[in-house]
């Protein structure tokens, strides 16, 4: 079973909660896992990197990025992060957490080390892409109910008049039942420009996902896939198009929350959603949604 929640989130944004239970084909016990996925919303550290565009987020700039807001925003996210946890049965911390728009090990090692999710555990992996502000994905998971097989990057080389964007993570774990869960993490290019104009950009990122999808299924035979992120498009956008052509199925598409929720986000008083939450068909039909 797949249950999604909606909690609100800074800046307006929405987080997806995903709760999936998986039964083992070799046991009657069944293992339920708590992913969420949350665009933290430029997490920068207040450093200056000599290789990015991270100017807007210092001291010294407009936003006047202080160590103190830095620490504020930590200690939000993980606030956010932990009452995911919370639900009818009781109290726990999401097992797998997606995170997109943070900048680099530093923030990481803040957030799961020293912020209120100090006590957590989490372990962290994410990419080191060539986005010229020089935010990636990262990936939170709980050792002690996904146990890490690998990971990688899946690099996105730029097309004619792209600009270099964010590296898709390929994660893979086994869960509690003994079955293997892929999770690919995403942050597709924005709509600057206007969304025609940047439409093939989005198009070639998910060309790269669905090349690495097929090969994952011809190495193996009928792999749990999870795919969520940031897409900077609609569930009716020719980018998730293509992936509907690859056998994967939004569960998040059309899903509305308890709490009036009709998106992922609220602009101008309209509801969207940019963030999705896609899975292979052996995972789609054991799911039921509830967001609040």
């Amino acid at each position: 079973m797949l249950n999604y929640f909606l909690h609100n989130l800074i800046l307006m944004r929405i987080l997806l909660i995903f709760l999936l239970t998986l039964s083992s084909v070799f046991s009657v016990a069944q293992t339920r896992l708590t992913i969420v996925e949350l665009n933290a919303e430029n997490l920068f550290d207040t450093r200056h990197d000599s290789l990015k565009n991270d100017y807007e987020f210092l001291p010294d700039s407009p936003r006047h990025w202080t160590r103190t807001k830095y620490w504020q925003k930590l200690n939000r996210i993980g606030q956010t992060i932990i009452a995911c946890g919370e639900d009818s049965s009781g109290w726990t911390l999401p097992d797998i957490v997606g995170l997109c728009e943070v900048e680099n090990d530093s923030v990481l090692f803040d957030l799961t080390r020293r912020s209120l999710l100090r006590k957590a555990r989490y372990e962290y992996v994410m990419t080191a892409s060539n986005d010229t502000r020089g935010i990636d994905v990262a990936l939170l998971y709980s050792p002690f109910s996904f146990r890490l097989i690998k990971a990688d990057t899946i690099r996105v080389i730029p097309m004619k008049e792209m600009r270099p964007t964010r590296d898709i993570l390929h994660v893979a774990g086994e869960i509690e039942s003994g079955d293997t869960l892929h999770v690919f993490l995403l942050h597709a290019p924005s709509r600057m420009g206007g969304e025609l104009y940047s439409r093939p950009f989005r198009m070639h990122v998910m060309e790269r996902l669905c090349s690495a999808i097929d090969s994952l299924r011809s190495a193996y035979t009928d792999p749990k896939l999870l795919v969520m992120g940031d897409f900077n498009d609609y569930k009716d956008s020719p980018s998730l198009r293509l992936l509907y052509e690859h056998g994967l199925i939004n569960v998040s598409a059309g899903v509305k929350g308890n709490n009036g929720a009709k998106g992922t986000y609220r602009y101008h008083g309209e509801w969207g959603s940019l963030d999705q939450i896609l899975v292979s068909e052996n995972l789609a039909y054991v799911t039921k949604v509830c967001l609040f």
